[in-house]
């Protein structure tokens, strides 16, 4: 069957639209035509189309942008992306964590492929026909089912040119990065991410990441970190991001803002306070997060740092060396792990999400310390045990948020969603399918914390200036068309974490560039999406 990726004239009447800017609500019909919206008027006043689409009772939003996409191999891999989809997205951001597959070189790819195969899979016959930022976007505009950005990765860059391994880069390296980050920017990235609880990412100093920065800034673009501690140092591992935006001019997106384990519960307002005292100095910041209150990761992100350097072979050695692995339990068990954000280990809050190695299969769904329990070994042996058998590749959910954060967080006025989804794992977390729908379900209509104009803004509007999409993000004429028609007492996420692949309820229709992705809450397999890329006039489409 041929994919509909045709952008047809579609009339949409009586919509009650929501348009993503924050401002009331009002009644439309709306028409769109070769992919944008060609006019917005009062309702009933278009004469009607054989096939119109009657959205009484209904909304019509700008599609939803997630903010913290792990979809780069995915678009490819499962190119229906049905998870996304059927949540009401349409644009995604790429290249988080500071690991993606662009830019990068031969030797690089493999250690890559390696380290964040929980996150994207690693598939053995997959084609990586790129190696530059701008042939990533080429291949993603060859035909996807969302829209993506994309963010230059530092810690494939900072091993593209020193390797995996520990230590300070050079004055020579650094200037070596920032001419890849440069190259990758002018291809049309939007800005980088980092990924400082992880390898090689972690091992840059502040004052190496400053210089990265300040090219970044050059172009206009964001830093979106992963910062260096989501536990015990968690409000320094803040700060040094906010004072690095403001040394460096450098806008400041912050990564799955969360304030997670035992030493933060009840702290999100002084992570606030840290942030709105730099707004009120002019310093440019957003936030992205998850509502929910697990995070998800790698098995092997428990690790210590020096453990895990150099790569997934090296980590191995180590953890079959009997002096080293004592380490390792010292680090993990006692001290507190750099990897786990500085905080012990706790085996019960560590749940395995997915495997590669199917003799594994058992233990997904089940806890680090179950596993242990049934098993009658120490957890610290099962956790290497794991490792190893899954050479590094497992996936976890870590069950250590609170649920007054959570909600502090979403409410503040740099907000915008973000699912930190991962696709791929025998249980996944549920937020890869419902985080947009839970936002607008649970969170504002049974609880209220937003209104529903507040919440389309937080997952459309914002974070479309945030990209600088120059017509995206708000429902307007001449902007293109990327909508959500869907029932607003109705919808709602349905994955659960028992049954994370589940579509969202109350999502009717999802338009793609004016190509219905979802019709009638039923996937078409349209691919109709295309790569934004940065320009000087900001953040599009190439013609």
């Amino acid at each position: 069957m041929a994919t509909p990726n045709a952008a047809v004239r579609t009339v949409i009447t009586n919509a009650t639209v929501v348009d993503g800017s924050g401002t009331p609500r009002f009644a439309a019909d709306v028409v769109l035509e070769n992919g944008a919206i060609h006019s917005i008027t009062a309702p009933g006043t278009i004469p009607l189309d054989d096939g119109a689409i009657d959205a009484s009772g209904l909304v019509l939003s700008p599609g939803f942008i997630d903010m913290h996409a792990h979809s780069d191999l995915q678009l490819f891999l499962n190119p229906e992306h049905y998870a996304k989809l059927s949540q009401g997205v349409t644009t995604e951001l790429l290249g988080q964590d500071g690991l993606s597959y662009a830019p990068i070189d031969d030797l690089t790819l493999e250690g890559v492929r390696q380290k964040i195969a929980g996150w994207n899979d690693n598939p053995e016959d997959f084609d990586f026909n790129w190696r530059t930022v701008g042939e990533y976007l080429d291949r993603l505009d060859e035909g996807i089912a969302t829209n993506a950005a994309y963010l230059i990765p530092q810690g494939t860059v900072r091993a593209m040119v020193r390797g995996f391994g520990e230590g300070d880069a050079s004055a020579e390296e650094i200037a070596a990065q920032q001419a890849v980050i440069r190259q990758g920017m002018e291809e049309g990235a939007v800005g980088m991410s980092s990924g400082l609880t992880y390898t090689p990412g972690m091992y840059a100093t502040t004052e190496e990441l400053a210089q990265l920065c300040s090219t970044v800034a050059e172009f206009g673009g964001f830093y979106a970190p992963h910062h260096r501690s989501y536990g015990k140092g968690a409000l320094e591992a803040y700060d040094e991001m906010i004072e690095l935006s403001r040394e460096t001019g450098c806008a400041l997106h912050l990564s799955h803002a969360t304030m997670n384990f035992a030493p933060n519960k009840g702290r999100a307002p002084e992570l606030l306070g840290l942030i709105d005292r730099a707004l009120d100095d002019g310093v440019d910041i957003t936030l992205d997060t998850y509502p929910y209150l697990p995070g998800a990761t790698t098995l092997s992100a428990i690790l210590p740092s020096w453990a895990s350097a150099g790569g997934s072979m090296p980590t191995m050695e180590r953890l079959r060396d009997p002096d080293t692995l004592m380490r390792i339990r010292e680090n993990v068990e006692i001290y507190g792990s750099d990897g786990c954000h500085g905080v012990v280990a706790e085996w019960e809050t560590l749940e395995i999400s997915g495997v590669r190695n199917p003799d594994l299969d058992g233990y997904v769904g089940k806890t680090v310390a179950r596993i242990a329990e049934e098993t009658g070994q120490d957890p610290f042996d099962v956790f290497v045990d794991i490792l190893l058998r899954d050479e590094m590749a497992t996936g976890i959910l870590q069950h250590v948020g609170h649920e007054e954060n959570v909600q502090a967080i979403m409410v503040h006025k740099t907000h915008t969603g973000g699912s930190d989804g991962i696709l791929v794992g025998g249980k996944p977390h549920p937020r890869a399918w419902g985080t947009f729908p839970r936002y607008l379900g649970h969170y504002s209509r049974e609880l209220g914390l937003l209104t529903l104009e507040e919440t389309v803004n937080h997952l459309t509007g914002r974070p479309a200036a945030r990209l600088k999409l120059v017509d995206r993000g708000l429902v307007r004429a001449g902007y293109a068309a990327d909508l959500v028609l869907f029932d607003p007492e109705t919808v709602n996420a349905t994955a659960t974490f028992a049954e994370p692949r589940q579509a969202a309820a109350g999502i009717h229709y999802v338009f793609v560039n004016g190509v219905a992705a979802i019709a009638a809450g039923k996937p078409t397999g349209a691919r109709a999406g295309r790569a934004l890329r940065r320009t000087q006039e900001g953040t599009r489409t190439t013609p």
